[in-house]
């Protein structure tokens, strides 16, 4: 039997913390202290063993040294990583010339007096410390070990003082927290829903919420007037970085309210969170932009305001020049648009260049034109195409210099716009243009109220179908109803919507009339929203609200890639738990309880 097994596992007994692993300082020096976690590293020099000693707030080194005490530093020699120990010792200064400037403590260690070691750990698969970083897989594999790092804990304890903060302005602002329910009735809100089986009612199925919408509309209806949850919600889509099959949602909704009310309550909202989080002013009011300007601008409808590059028209310059692409594409209702990277010219070799081409036409476009901006004039295939006065009114318009590139792209406005908007995110990042610590709000307004389903033959909401439309527009509700704008509101960070929301139909008459421009029958409507129909019908008050991602908004306060660095237990792109390995399969016994017979695929 080796020395490991027949470890002695010791027991706390009276011992009680006095420090965090990341709290002394050089003001600690001559203290006696009781430090306790887990080993980081360690570093066996025989007369001397020194450990890194880890806990969520940081890392102490200890020193075991025989001179102190024999049986603590015969003991320490078994000490592995990710063992967890309680020591007692004392602080004192590190030897000059082997501080570590990098680390709060680094100024001191401590010399242990006593040594309890609370409990042992296989080899871990991977390197806690992440100096040595294994795949996603294995780490989501073991979570818990990954939750360990401090910067992984950093993540959270920023998720929990935003909730905290979340929950204070808006209890100071007359809001009551309610909750809903979880187990409701399937409605189509764009997404699949989750369902539940009934075992009281065989047959039968819940749906798992894929927010409270008509909850909280019905809370409106009820009188509560200011209501938020902080919530759980579950959509069964597609996943990528910044999107997970359970999420949660911040959800807000008033009565009596207009636009501008929600917009200085989320504005109030997250002015307090950023300031007392991370110290951080948000000027106010934010910045408004309606929907079509933000996609004639930027491409896109959440843009990333912390540069520029933004999209211009140049149809009306080139329309009538040599080049029949652009003649054709013109004269077609297309229209042919620009960027002009400022010092680009160099940046992006001829290769670079072709690499963009290919990147632009697998997004669908047919191809890209690019100048650059010489002293002695254009750098381009197209300089043979345009006359002397063309170019200098294409420069003027983009306000181009010599070193500067322009990426031109031409087709029909809607492809133009989303592929140019694509091209103008790319080009910054290549060229670093992304300010990382910067925090760029804006709010989209005046979406479309509804857009044709090409594959069910339809109009449906560009939101959802209880969101009202502008009051000047509803003259265009049967005549044009795709010019209609929605009274609905994004609030956009960094280039992701991180909320949405809309001032909500209050009238049944209208609700009604929405549902039948989206081709939603009587009866349908019935089946599907009948209890909340009804409830429009007792007085339901003005009311309008919003929602916020809030895993989403985390991520970008801590400056992480990917919500599943904000969520403690995140499931994989295929909506898989790998650590539990779930979703499994399921005794039959518990299916036959539910009245379900599974087929073969």
């Amino acid at each position: 039997m080796n020395e490991t097994q027949q470890l002695t596992i010791d027991t706390l007994g009276t011992w009680q913390r006095t420090h965090d692993c990341g709290g002394l300082r050089a003001s600690d020096i001559g203290q006696e202290v009781v430090l306790m976690g887990w080993v980081n590293s360690r570093r066996d020099l025989g007369n001397l063993i020194f450990i890194d000693l880890r806990d969520k707030d940081g890392l102490t080194q200890i020193v075991f040294d025989p001179q102190e005490n024999t049986i603590s530093h015969e003991r320490a020699h078994v000490l592995r990583n990710e063992w967890v120990m309680a020591i007692k010792g004392k602080v004192v200064a590190r030897i000059p010339g082997q501080e570590n400037k990098k680390l709060p403590t680094g100024m001191v260690e401590v010399k242990v007096l006593e040594l309890k070691i609370l409990n042992k750990s296989e080899t871990p698969p991977f390197q806690v410390d992440g100096q040595v970083d294994a795949s996603e897989t294995l780490r989501a594999k073991y979570r818990y070990l990954e939750l360990r790092r401090p910067k992984i804990y950093q993540n959270f304890h920023t998720r929990h003082l935003a909730a905290t903060y979340v929950r204070e302005f808006l209890n100071q602002n007359d809001f009551v927290e309610v909750e809903t329910p979880f187990l409701t009735k399937s409605t189509p809100e764009g997404a699949r829903d989750y369902l539940v089986p009934s075992r009281v009612n065989k047959g039968l199925f819940y749906a798992l919420p894929q927010s409270p919408q008509l909850f909280k509309q019905i809370l409106m209806i009820a009188g509560f007037e200011r209501y938020y949850q902080i919530v759980r919600c579950f959509r069964d889509e597609d996943l990528r970085a910044d999107r997970q099959p359970e999420f949660t949602q911040i959800d807000i909704e008033m009565s009596f309210a207009d636009e501008e009310t929600v917009a200085n309550i989320a504005e109030g909202m997250m002015a307090h969170v950023f300031k007392q989080v991370l110290h951080q002013e948000v000027a106010l009011p934010i910045l408004r932009m309606p929907y079509r300007e933000a996609m004639d601008r930027y491409g896109s409808d959440k843009p990333d305001l912390r540069f520029g590059l933004e999209l211009v028209d140049l149809t009306d310059l080139v329309r009538n020049s040599d080049f029949q692409v652009f003649q054709k594409i013109a004269q077609a209702g297309g229209v042919i648009k620009a960027i002009n990277v400022q010092k680009g010219a160099e940046k992006f070799s001829r290769k670079a260049l072709d690499e963009l081409t290919q990147q632009v036409q697998a997004w669908g476009a047919k191809g890209l034109a690019w100048v650059k901006i010489t002293a002695e004039g254009w750098q381009s295939s197209l300089t043979k195409f345009f006359s002397a006065e063309v170019k200098e009114a294409v420069n003027q318009r983009l306000q181009a210099k010599p070193d500067d590139l322009i990426l031109i792209l031409s087709d029909q406005a809607k492809m133009v716009n989303k592929i140019l908007g694509q091209v103008r995110l790319d080009v910054a990042r290549k060229i670093d243009l992304i300010k990382k610590d910067a925090y760029a709000f804006l709010w989209v307004t005046e979406f479309p109220l509804l857009e044709y389903n090409e594959e069910e033959k339809r109009l449906e909401a560009v939101h959802h179908p209880f969101t009202a439309p502008k009051e000047e527009d509803l003259h265009l509700l049967d005549s044009r109803p795709q010019e209609v704008r929605a009274r609905a509101y994004d609030l956009v960070l960094n280039g992701s919507e991180i909320g949405g929301g809309s001032i909500r139909i209050h009238n049944p008459v209208l609700q009604e009339k929405m549902f039948r421009i989206m081709g939603i029958s009587q009866e349908d409507a019935k089946l599907k929203f009948g209890f909340f129909l009804e409830a429009l019908t007792y007085g339901a008050p003005p009311h309008g609200g919003i929602a916020f991602g809030f895993d989403r908004l985390v991520m970008i306060m801590t400056g992480t890639d990917s919500i599943r660095d904000v969520i403690a237990f995140p499931k994989t792109t295929s909506a898989t738990c790998l650590l539990t390995d779930a979703p499994s399969q399921v005794d039959p016994r518990q299916l036959a309880e539910l009245g379900i017979q599974l087929k073969s695929i």
